[in-house]
């Protein structure tokens, strides 16, 4: 890339909310040989003293928060500023996505550092909701698979799974979660075992791991890897569950790096703060702002009947006592949810993915959105490509099943956030 392209690359942790656990982004994933040179632009970490609690007036306390830059080719003194908030768990640094490599390659322009927002997933709506919030402080925002609607009850979130499956990969699993059930009867321990969960005491907390284990395959476009062996075991008389459990710990667990801990309820009570506290801070926001129950459909679910309402009530009052329930109506009201009333915001999903159930999916001028429809579109396709994996780093679309269908959205991405800077540099300019 020349080095005169004008842009600083910034990211950092950002919780005007707070951050994710398992089905949003798991953030933990292990690395696979892929060094942090080959990963990342920058590791290079930078500090700030952040103010604890913004809505009181009497609490001064501050923590240090983390932040990374990239200023290899930022044009001084003008050039613009690209945010990319992180999130949803610990930042390692800025990423060598289609943000990166690309995207500020395309938009060389200069107006004074005007500031445009990028995330993807609960990022991505906090990039959407800063741009609702302060119009004045940035140019613009993408949000990229970006969950701005607070959902009590989600079961559009399996029936989605069941969509992006085909009838034999859906039958598969609907088969291999009754053969789980019935195996928790009779043999809990060993039927755990097979998946290295032994700690999880709840069946309907291991229930809820199995659960988001498939989801991972549809939201990252590996449907493939968890489909090809199920549907043949079922073919073939195979055994579900040793097929099933061998995904789980090969795929999920050894490149995704899936955890257990984070759906142990012993775990996720402990209040000491640790590197894995954003499962429970994740839970808190969940359980008192944002819901996104992934209940069970009453017909025809993926998952099994046990990931109810009911459940996720009872999860939330352990670990954080009586009372304790999402105000979903408060959290849209108070940001518009589907409806946001803002302007200038890219909103981009993937075809396969549940989370798009809880974005902002019409499209208007001010507040275009687009889906990328194909087998393995799926979460933050546009800028991390497919299927996504640990070993690709880039964004690459080609390996997309329909690479055309990912380059025409990010073109119109371009020509949106490049039209929306030459409009900063312009009222920047008249302004003088």
């Amino acid at each position: 890339m020349s080095s005169d392209l004008g842009f600083i690359l910034i990211t950092t942790v950002t919780a005007f909310l707070s951050y994710s656990t398992s089905a949003l982004l798991h953030s933990g994933s292990a690395s696979h040989g892929v060094s942090p040179r080959d990963y990342y632009l920058t590791t290079d970490a930078h500090w700030f003293n952040q103010t604890l609690d913004h809505y009181s007036p009497h609490d001064h306390r501050k923590f240090r928060q983390r932040y990374y830059e990239y200023l290899d080719n930022f044009r001084a003194p003008d050039g613009p500023v690209f945010m990319i908030i992180c999130g949803e768990g610990p930042c390692s640094g800025i990423a060598k996505d289609y943000i990166s490599e690309a995207l500020n390659v395309k938009l060389n322009r200069s107006s004074d550092n005007p500031w445009f927002f990028f995330g993807v997933s609960y990022p991505g709506a906090l990039s959407a909701w800063f741009r609702l919030k302060f119009p004045h402080l940035t140019c613009g925002s993408l949000a990229s698979s970006a969950v701005v609607h607070a959902v009590y009850e989600f079961s559009a979130f399996d029936q989605q799974i069941g969509e992006s499956a085909d009838q034999e990969c859906k039958a598969a699993l609907q088969e291999t979660n009754k053969l789980l059930e019935i195996g928790l009867k009779v043999n809990r321990k060993a039927v755990k075992a097979l998946f290295n969960a032994t700690e999880l005491h709840v069946d309907a907390d291991f229930l809820y791991l199995t659960a988001d284990a498939a989801v991972m395959a549809f939201q990252y476009g590996n449907s493939d890897k968890l489909c090809v062996p199920l549907v043949e075991a079922k073919e073939n008389g195979g055994d579900l569950v040793e097929t099933y459990s061998k995904y789980v710990r090969d795929h999920c667990m050894k490149v995704w790096g899936l955890h257990v801990r984070p759906y142990n309820r012993k775990h996720l009570r402990n209040t000491v703060v640790t590197a894995d506290s954003t499962y429970r801070i994740w839970w808190f926001q969940v359980c008192t702002e944002l819901a996104y129950f992934q209940v069970a459909p009453a017909n025809n679910s993926v998952r099994s009947q046990q990931i109810n309402t009911e459940y996720h009530l009872n999860l939330c009052k352990s670990l954080f006592g009586k009372g304790t329930y999402p105000d979903v109506e408060a959290t849209n009201l108070y940001y518009g949810g589907h409806k946001i009333a803002a302007t200038k915001i890219i909103f981009t999903n993937g075809s396969q993915d549940p989370w798009r159930h809880a974005s902002k999916q019409t499209s208007s001028p001010e507040l275009p959105s687009y889906i990328m429809d194909c087998h393995n579109c799926g979460h933050g396709t546009d800028l991390r490509g497919c299927p996504q994996s640990p070993m690709v780093i880039e964004g690459k679309s080609n390996n997309c099943s329909s690479p055309d269908v990912v380059n025409k959205v990010r073109q119109q991405m371009v020509e949106h956030i490049d039209l929306w800077l030459s409009e900063c540099r312009g009222s920047t300019r008249s302004s003088k």
